[in-house]
């Protein structure tokens, strides 16, 4: 996951339903040309003209692509994140190791679903130098922080934020690499990746 900057990117906010449907278009389209062309391709004509919205529609709320691809990310961020909580709320709060497993299950089926997940999942191509504030794994360890202790009753300390950044940061590379050569993610390391989580986060979960 690359850098993406924790302020939203959009120039206007959507008021009107009608703004908000066209802005939803424009992302739908994003995420259907990354998959097609590629990032470094990407264009915001190329997105408008998908959209079927007028080009000024497309700066009316991003000032270039990668303020789009940001866009992009937030709303994959926000989906996970609720995705993992209509899980949640199916499982008791007596054992984490289900509740874990739902973490990596919405992400596996975000990856293998979403459109244009595979290049901007929570984070954009060509990251700026930014600070870590701003990088994919502090955000997305931030918001399941915020769920696992909600729902499994934890304080939230420095040690589970620490604990939950390094299995986000581990599980990440190891996803990357059960997806290198299989689309649907290599069912075996999918297997160890799930084995590590369990056995590093039980020092903490335990």
């Amino acid at each position: 996951m690359d850098h993406v900057s924790p302020d939203h990117p959009l120039r206007r906010a959507p008021i009107q339903q009608r703004s908000a449907d066209r802005l939803a278009r424009i992302l739908d389209a994003c995420a259907e040309l990354l998959d097609e062309t590629g990032y470094e391709h990407l264009s915001t004509r190329a997105v408008a003209l998908r959209a079927g919205v007028p080009i000024g529609s497309v700066y009316r709320f991003f000032g270039n692509k990668r303020a789009m691809a940001i866009a992009l990310a937030h709303r994959n961020l926000d989906q996970y994140a609720e995705g993992i909580a209509d899980r949640l709320a199916d499982l008791p709060a007596t054992d984490w190791r289900p509740v874990v497993d739902a973490v990596l299950d919405e992400y596996l089926a975000m990856k293998r679903s979403v459109p244009g997940f595979a290049l901007v999942d929570f984070g954009v191509p060509a990251p700026p130098a930014e600070g870590p504030a701003s990088d994919p794994n502090n955000l997305v360890a931030g918001r399941l922080t915020e769920l696992l202790g909600a729902h499994l009753g934890l304080t939230r300390d420095a040690a589970l934020e620490r604990a939950v950044l390094v299995a986000v940061e581990a599980t990440d590379a190891l996803i990357q690499l059960a997806f290198r050569n299989d689309p649907a993610g290599d069912a075996d390391i999918v297997a160890e990746t799930r084995a590590m989580m369990h056995a590093y986060l039980a020092r903490v979960l335990d």
